[in-house]
């Protein structure tokens, strides 16, 4: 019997005999796999454009399009280069063997074939196959978590730089020095934050707390202008916050939220560097309220606003870019809204200049959830 992961393995069988298709799929599907079968190459050839099985045993002899034409076909496709190939063939010519390795097949099964060899041989290759292709999703799921922490943290650690640099100059206010070391010390609680938010995004009890929890709008708007007002001060600009006397409340954990305001806050910053800039609250749509982040700098041309939040889609204008840029901050901030029930989008701001929209669902007060205890 196959094992777990070879139970949800999924099989093409490519036979021009009706008769082999019938004994090879009911024998392979007895031992948890799931088959699909095919009567030509042609047919298998547009089965393998639809969906990519684990595994194709391929006739090597059939009339038209034989198994030597279709996996010349495979071969020429990029996403099914890897596709393991095992031939079913009557022929045990050393010469033709020779020729079906050479052409990319992995094995190969003489008729009239063992169950117990032909089992061995699937279970051996669909194995092998699915273990290459957990082993690459881990490696592609590590660097994601690389990037996201790597860029979630840049924002914070800008923050303490920044703090710190104005106190090594030495040249300012004594007043403004205790602002100065409470950004450091905030800021070193928030990159430690995301990064524990991140050790902590597979605990599924935890998810489905920090999805019901619910922050003031307000609270976000204070925190901004808290961190970021002297930066914007260093740079001869203001940052504006507005708010209605109400205090809405929006289905999000608050240390997200900020984070994603705080994308788009850096954003204004590298590329409105000469503009001030203005973050307010309003009503959407029913049951919806809005953050805006609003600026008078050059905008988004239209040729690219569609790529705005594509990954790795720098902003337009990199003659203003830092360097740093990984291009993931918009995209991961719409990610994150789009989860939580919202929408993040962008829009020219009336008279010149870029505007950036939240939208999230509120939430009334006596639905809020009290901050998720830590593990400690």
């Amino acid at each position: 019997m196959p094992n777990s992961a070879n139970a949800s393995g999924r099989i093409l069988v490519v036979d021009d005999q009706p008769a082999n298709l019938r004994v090879v799929s009911s024998l392979l599907s007895r031992h948890g796999y799931e088959v699909q079968t095919a009567p030509d190459g042609a047919d298998a050839l547009a089965m393998l454009q639809e969906r990519q099985p684990d595994l194709l045993l391929l006739d090597m002899l059939m009339p038209n399009m034989d198994g030597f034409a279709l996996l010349a076909e495979i071969k020429q496709n990029p996403d099914l280069l890897r596709l393991p190939v095992v031939f079913l063939t009557v022929a045990q010519d050393r010469e033709l063997l020779l020729r079906a390795f050479d052409a990319g097949a992995v094995d190969y099964v003489t008729k009239p074939f063992m169950p117990e060899e032909l089992l061995a041989r699937v279970n051996a290759h669909v194995g092998l196959k699915q273990t290459r292709d957990r082993l690459e999703r881990i490696a592609r799921e590590r660097q994601e978590l690389v990037n996201l922490v790597a860029h979630d943290l840049k924002n914070p650690l800008s923050s303490i730089w920044f703090a710190s640099d104005m106190l090594i100059k030495n040249e300012t206010k004594p007043e403004r020095i205790p602002r100065y070391h409470k950004m450091i010390h905030e800021s070193a609680e928030d990159a430690l934050g995301y990064i524990r938010r991140y050790l902590e995004t597979q605990d599924t009890s935890r998810k489905i707390a920090a999805a019901r929890q619910a922050t003031k709008l307000r609270d976000v708007l204070d925190w901004i202008l808290a961190r970021y007002a002297l930066q914007f001060e260093d740079r001869g600009v203001t940052l504006h916050a507005r708010a209605p006397d109400a205090s809405p409340m929006v289905a999000v954990d608050g240390l997200v939220l900020r984070q994603v305001a705080e994308n788009l806050i850096s954003n204004a910053i590298k590329y409105a560097p000469d503009s001030d800039v203005d973050i307010s609250l309003r009503g959407g749509g029913v049951g919806f309220w809005q953050l805006l982040v609003e600026d008078r700098g050059p905008g988004i041309a239209r040729d690219q606003q569609h790529a705005l939040f594509r990954p790795f889609q720098r902003l337009a204008y990199t003659d203003k870019d830092d360097g740093r840029s990984s291009g993931l901050g918009l995209s991961l901030a719409k990610q994150i809204i789009v989860d939580l029930g919202g929408q993040l989008w962008y829009e020219d701001r009336d008279g010149g200049g870029a505007r950036f929209v939240i939208e999230l669902p509120e939430v009334s007060p006596e639905l809020a959830v009290a901050e998720v205890p830590s593990a400690d």
